[in-house]
């Protein structure tokens, strides 16, 4: 039944490939992946897979391929990846000696692509369980681990009718996982060969804070002193429609906007919600010498406030240092995204709702670092609480960074234990 849903999966994909540019990428993709290794296996290399669907999983499995690769340089490591958005923007990640997409889950492609790469370990990260891929691995006793995996009641393998599938998780080494409810998971189907080390996500963050990606920091020269900043990081448009009307009565405060899609039209959209509150706004890429920058404190003028529209990729997670409140967009859609990002600088984070299945997110509303809102009423609630009172800003910033802090330690654990 697997073999035959993946097959009209790939019909499927090769239709829409037609009218989809992202599906397109993938499809091509996929194909020349077989190319592609082809052309860079070393026959005498040993290497450690690294699978990641996408770019969040990508971060989680960062800090395991960093380490390894400083620890064990004996081996070389290949990343694969199933969507476009993971692909695009890490095909030259150079912690990896291969990287490309992972063809889909046939019989077929499984074995050319097992029988050409012949890795000696494997690391699925979060909810990659592809059957035929790990099949192949266990027969062929290739150890293969799942990283910051995560179980929930309602997934399919908990379900009477996906009991037959739930066997490829008897295909696993060890798991890795999140939480002590995953474990409990998983031995009600016997599996027990289980850790809990919490999610490589924080330690993740708490890379990026150490060595964070140069920022735009010659538009906040001197803005510490003269004025606060409001960062919204991976926003919507719902989101942006509750948070940019606030700063209307509020132009002594600077915002910095990374919107979740970077296309002309969204972009736009922001820029014209910014005009009708009065700000002055300007795109990161605009500006491309020193000199030609002005602090961001300073466009707007006298009683004017500025924005400054990051509409480029990569800057995001080391942005929001420059913030005294963070915003994390995607609550008001189908979920929220990655909010240790904004909390690792030890700034309060307001997300939408959608949120319930990130514990991440549960954790630092149970400390006081995370704030979650249903819409514009509750958003100009704790801002002006924010702007009132700034010593409790400051606490919910404190406690956000200390929630992070203290979950960090995954990747060590995971190390510690795999046999390399």
């Amino acid at each position: 039944m697997y073999n035959l849903i993946i097959y009209i999966y790939q019909f499927g994909v090769i239709i829409a490939s037609l009218f989809n540019e992202k599906v397109r990428k993938m499809w091509r993709g996929e194909r020349e992946a077989v190319r592609i290794l082809k052309e860079k296996v070393d026959p005498n290399a040993r290497y450690v897979w690294f699978h990641a669907a996408s770019l969040g999983e990508f971060e989680q499995g960062r800090p395991l391929m960093e380490q390894l690769r400083q620890e064990h340089p004996e081996y070389k490591i290949l990343l694969t990846f199933f969507s476009p958005s993971g692909y695009e923007v890490r095909k030259n990640y150079e912690g990896a000696d291969i990287i490309c997409y992972l063809p889909l889950d046939t019989i077929t492609n499984a074995r050319r692509f097992l029988r050409t790469i012949r890795p000696v370990m494997a690391f699925f990260i979060k909810y990659e369980f592809w059957y035929n891929y790990l099949h192949i691995l266990k027969h062929r006793n290739v150890p293969v681990y799942s990283v910051s995996s995560i179980f929930r009641p309602d997934q399919i393998f908990f379900r009477w009718y996906g009991r037959q599938y739930s066997h490829v998780l008897k295909c696993f080494t060890r798991f890795y996982v999140q939480n002590e409810v995953s474990r409990e998971l998983l031995a009600k189907l016997h599996i027990t060969n289980v850790t809990v080390v919490g999610d490589t996500r924080f330690d993740r963050v708490l890379q990026i804070k150490e060595r964070p990606t140069p920022g735009p920091s010659l538009f906040m020269e001197g803005s510490e002193h003269s004025c606060k900043v409001f960062v919204a990081g991976s926003s919507w448009q719902p989101d942006e429609e509750i948070f940019i009307p606030f700063f209307k009565n509020y132009r002594d405060w600077a915002l910095i906007i990374a919107p979740h899609v970077i296309g002309e039209e969204h972009l736009q959209q922001i820029e014209a919600q910014l005009d009708a509150i009065g700000f002055s706004h300007t795109r990161y890429t605009e500006f491309t010498a020193k000199e030609q920058i002005t602090p961001l404190h300073k466009q707007g003028g006298v009683g004017g406030g500025s924005a400054l529209i990051i509409d480029c990729f990569g800057l995001l997670s080391s942005i929001y240092r420059y913030g005294d409140v963070t915003y994390v967009g995607g609550g008001f859609g189908v979920s929220i995204h990655n909010t240790l990002e904004a909390a690792v600088w030890d700034k309060p984070v307001i997300f939408g709702p959608e949120n319930k299945k990130f514990q991440e997110a549960q954790g630092l509303k149970a400390c006081g670092g995370g704030l979650e809102i249903s819409g514009a009423e509750d958003f100009n609630r704790i801002m002006q609480r924010f702007i009132s009172n700034p010593q409790t800003m400051a606490e919910a910033g404190r406690q956000a960074g200390a929630f992070v802090k203290q979950m960090t330690g995954a990747t060590e654990k995971i190390l510690a234990d795999v046999q390399l």
